[in-house]
């Protein structure tokens, strides 16, 4: 009797211990719990350590994360009449863990085949081109769609992926032949614009080239100007300067002839000589025309009358200009001077009274003549010379 007892104890414990082991619940971090209470829902409990009635309750816990579902390539038309194959990634996390539990059976089939019949549609509503390069439009598309139809599920879609999109091979080879001719074609053309930018830039080089050497001809040019009119101008001052000290020099010899021949005291009769000597220079046989007087009698009788006088010694002596009272320096000097104005003048008057003879019997009346000198003095009226 003892021992039925003790064992019916120990069956006692022994259930209690396990009816206590089948209340614990732990709920982790990323999961929900929804406690049913003879197969009606309770309540959602969050994450911890639960206790429920065993056998009378039940914890069925959720996985709240985000997870990922791969849908299988599915055969898609598009606008143009290519098939293809497309294939896609949906991420989805659930909201609701009720909802997700009551409301789908197998979400993952479903929102699979969801995303399946959606790709037809949204895919088929473009060309094959349109589908290759608006990825995003697609996606953007798709998870819309799935969203709104899951959204009752307890479920939101967070994004959906495009993987690939496969089109047929003869498609593949065409695509690849219009690849290679884009790009032989943008290699020309881009070799063209390098071509042309090369052309623009060497013109641009020559352009300023030319520019800078227009510029520096023309500075060049502008003081080479300079330079020479600076020369022009120094050679006038220069000579300016010569032509003024050689007239300063002859204005001086002028004077100083002028002062020797007054200190001499010459007077006309010295004129007349002088013009004589005129005469014979314009008449030398050198020149391209003869010049002679208009009265050559007159002039003939004059010079024979002054040659007539020189050979007789007759010519009187100019009277010298007096100076104070005068010396025997100054009046021997005079007469030196008178002396050698005689010499000169007699032979002038030869060799004028020759050359004279000469033109008169070369030339005819008709020829253009010099206007007459003035008289000459005859032998008889040259003065006498003055007494020292």
């Amino acid at each position: 009797m003892e021992t039925l007892a003790g064992l019916l104890i120990f069956v006692v414990l022994i259930f209690i211990v396990v009816y206590v082991a089948m209340g614990v619940r732990i709920v982790r971090p990323y999961q929900r719990g929804v406690v049913e209470q003879l197969g009606r829902y309770k309540e959602t409990v969050d994450p911890g350590l639960r206790i429920i009635k065993p056998i009378i309750e039940r914890l069925r816990a959720v996985d709240m994360r985000e997870q990922v579902i791969d849908v299988p390539p599915q055969e898609v038309i598009t606008e143009d009449n290519v098939a293809v194959s497309v294939d896609a990634v949906i991420y989805f996390e659930p909201t609701d863990p009720q909802r997700l539990l009551y409301n789908i059976s197998n979400f993952v089939l479903a929102v699979t085949k969801l995303a399946q019949t959606n790709l037809r549609n949204v895919i088929g509503e473009m060309t094959l081109d349109e589908a290759f390069t608006s990825r995003e439009r697609v996606n953007a598309a798709l998870r819309q769609i799935l969203d709104d139809a899951t959204d009752k599920w307890g479920v939101r879609v967070v994004r959906v992926e495009i993987q690939r999109i496969d089109p047929p091979a003869d498609v593949m080879h065409a695509m690849h032949e219009q690849m290679k001719a884009e790009r032989s074609r943008r290699a020309v053309v881009t070799e063209a614009e390098g071509s042309r930018e090369a052309a623009i830039t060497r013109a641009e080089g020559e352009k300023q080239s030319a520019i800078l050497t227009a510029e520096g001809v023309r500075q060049r040019e502008i003081l080479v100007a300079e330079g020479e009119a600076q020369a022009v101008r120094t050679r006038a001052e220069a000579e300016q300067y010569r032509q003024e000290v050689v007239a300063l020099g002859e204005a001086e010899a002028v004077r100083n002839v002028f002062g020797a021949i007054t200190e001499a005291g010459t007077d006309d009769r010295v004129i007349a000589i002088k013009y004589l000597e005129a005469l014979q220079g314009m008449a030398d046989g050198q020149a391209t025309k003869i010049f002679v007087p208009t009265d050559m009698g007159a002039t003939l009788s004059a010079i024979g009358g002054i040659g007539e006088m020189l050979r007789e010694g007759d010519f009187p002596a100019a009277q010298p200009r007096q100076h104070g009272t005068g010396s025997g320096r100054g009046a021997a000097a005079a007469v030196e001077a008178q002396r050698r104005v005689a010499e000169e003048a007699r032979a002038a008057a030869e060799r004028a009274r020759l050359e004279a003879e000469r033109t008169a019997a070369a030339i005819e009346p008709d020829n253009p003549v010099l206007p007459p000198p003035a008289q000459l003095p005859a032998p008889g009226d040259f003065p006498p010379p003055p007494q020292h």
